[in-house]
């Protein structure tokens, strides 16, 4: 039986995939092949599916035996998180980052004060981290601290990570704590006006679910399989793409899904937006569109995309093609009409996600202003995910996504298309710690370019 460095697991809502990586430390690491199982949070124990996607990875690389196992997962409703600040553009935006580059998913935000009947909403939620944010460093103070009052009532075992004003960590901490509540204290995420700093928070969450993952439906068994790290799916997406982007320069990583899409950017953006920018953005930004899929939710997509567009894409009745879709197209026709359905999410996903110009206008005259993230610096766009590693759309996105000035969306100049043909994407990021290099060398490889390309980063206007 042959040893392997690593075997990563990325446990989805409905299907396991497992990826076997060797030699890892040298500089020709190597991805030996995947396997697949079906999910097993509903019989109760993960492990079965997981035992099935190596079992049918045997079948195609042998027997083996790995010396670390590590996953990353989105089952069992995902890191489920609750956000609490007092001003929604400001630091409830900046906390929301946080647990969404974390790779959380965020199903309530309150800005202000928490009202009792929101407080009944967190319970029916049940999330599995609470943060609680609020005021620059030495501002507003009381209405945190009638936040921190009402959580610490509530009847949840859950983890309160505390981000706000730095000037009222301990009295925060005392009322929490005095509900019996498990504090974390971090570095405030919106320090001062126009200041972010979310990593700290991000790093945490990702740490937290680690900790904490047992707790989850099916996952209570997952660390006697799993010695390595456990992340969640779009947290190692997004480490994937930082590291990427050290090498490759400003990107952007797209997976389309049959219920969602996700768009993850990583960019310094160009100097002449920044300049204009009236409210900051982070470097790493994540956004996910619940809405948007093109299985379970195609139907929305198709209505965003239109109905008559879609039959001038296709030539296809869109009526007809929505009532026979299958997960996987199974002919010709299903397949076109998947690939327009695609393009539509991205399209929309990445409009919901990218910056903007506007103009204002004052009494001395008409005043240029950026809001929102700004991709005009962003070279490359990853493709990853079910429908984009499977699709040939690459060079009908780069057409879609690419800026036009006339329209004000701060949109990529010349984007070209990468596909992670591999699949591999999160579970580089499950590499990316112990072995950035490596990492690097298996993501080069699964876009089809050489190792040892000259990639030009991508110009910060500078």
């Amino acid at each position: 039986m042959r040893r392997i460095d690593l075997l990563a697991a990325e446990i989805g809502s409905t299907t396991t995939v497992v990826s076997a990586f060797d030699k890892l430390t040298t500089s020709d690491p190597v991805f030996l092949g995947q396997g697949v199982g079906s999910t097993t949070v509903v019989e109760g124990d993960v492990r079965i599916g997981l035992n099935a996607a190596m079992k049918d990875l045997s079948t195609r690389i042998g027997p083996f035996e790995p010396d670390r196992i590590a996953a990353t997962s989105s089952a069992a409703g995902g890191l489920v998180m609750t956000v609490h600040g007092l001003v929604y553009d400001m630091t409830v935006k900046a906390a929301k980052e946080a647990a969404l580059g974390a790779g959380g998913v965020i199903r309530m935000v309150t800005a202000g004060r928490i009202r009792p009947e929101t407080a009944d909403e967190i319970l029916e939620i049940s999330p599995r981290i609470i943060i609680l944010a609020g005021g620059v460093d030495y501002g507003e103070e009381e209405i945190v601290l009638e936040n921190a009052r009402l959580l610490a009532t509530l009847p949840l075992s859950v983890p309160i990570v505390y981000a706000g004003n730095s000037a009222i960590q301990k009295q925060v901490s005392a009322i929490l704590r005095a509900g019996g509540k498990e504090v974390l204290i971090l570095p405030n995420v919106y320090p001062r006006i126009d200041e972010l700093n979310i990593e700290p928070a991000r790093k945490l969450i990702v740490k937290l679910f680690e900790e904490k993952i047992t707790q989850a439906p099916g996952m209570s068994h997952i660390k006697e399989m799993v010695n390595g790290h456990l992340k969640p799916t779009p947290g190692a997406v997004m480490d994937a793409a930082v590291l990427l982007q050290k090498t490759l320069g400003d990107l952007m990583v797209l997976d389309v899904g049959g219920a969602t899409t996700d768009v993850h950017s990583v960019a310094e953006g160009s100097s002449e937006i920044r300049d204009k920018m009236i409210s900051p953005e982070p470097f790493a930004k994540r956004t996910v569109e619940g809405d948007l899929g093109v299985y379970i939710n195609a139907r929305n997509v198709a209505e965003t995309a239109g109905l008559d567009a879609l039959q001038a894409a296709t030539g296809l009745d869109p009526v007809s093609e929505l009532e026979r879709l299958r997960p996987i197209p199974n002919d010709d026709g299903m397949r076109r009409f998947v690939e327009a359905l695609t393009l539509a999410a991205a399209k929309e996903a990445v409009n919901r996600h990218v910056g903007r110009i506007r103009y204002l206008y004052t009494p001395s005259g008409r005043v240029t202003v950026a809001s929102g993230k700004d991709l005009t610096t962003v070279k490359w766009i990853i493709g990853t995910g079910g429908a984009l590693t499977r699709l040939d759309i690459g060079a009908r996105l780069e057409n879609a996504l690419r800026r036009r000035p006339e329209t004000g969306e701060l949109l990529p100049e010349l984007p070209q298309f990468l596909t992670d043909s591999d699949y591999i994407l999160a579970a580089i990021g499950l590499i990316a710690e112990d072995y950035p290099d490596a990492a690097t060398a298996l993501m080069l490889n699964s876009f089809g370019m050489r190792r040892d390309i000259n990639v030009s980063k991508s110009k910060t206007g500078d």
